[in-house]
């Protein structure tokens, strides 16, 4: 038997058959848009702008031990960076601003939504990969 994803505990798998938390788990909406523990669903899963609390104050859970990764970032920044190319296209072709109108719309536009739109797509990953019991692959011997 395989070991149980990090910041699991062995009873606390999903169909274990144990019974439910006392506090019921977040949907990954919730647990994204508010910043939620995936496990009890107490607030407080950030430590700054986008760095994650080491464990649940609450529950305890091993926040550190999940690996998020750059996906969101990358995704992100893909994302968003066509949306702003389009806007930015039509606002030069419906009044004709001068360049620097285009640096202080869209520079601050991207920074501020790349990094409000990570912190939920970091935190619903994080819940996916709770919920999922994710782990890293391994090649059996």
């Amino acid at each position: 038997m395989s070991d149980p994803a990090p910041g699991l505990p062995e009873s606390g798998l999903p169909g274990s058959g144990d019974p439910a938390p006392a506090h019921p788990a977040p949907t990954l909406v919730q647990a994204g848009l508010k910043g939620l523990c995936p496990r009890c669903g107490s607030s407080g899963l950030y430590a700054g702008l986008l760095r994650f609390v080491e464990r649940c104050p609450r529950c305890g859970l091993d926040i550190g031990s999940f690996n998020v990764g750059d996906g969101p970032a990358a995704f992100l920044t893909l994302i968003l960076g066509a949306l702003v190319v389009g806007l930015a296209i039509w606002l030069q072709l419906a009044v004709n601003p001068p360049w620097w109108v285009h640096v202080l719309v869209w520079i601050p536009f991207m920074i501020a939504t790349t990094i409000g739109s990570l912190r939920i797509a970091k935190a619903m990953l994080l819940a996916a990969e709770y919920r999922n019991a994710a782990q890293e692959g391994r090649v059996r011997e």
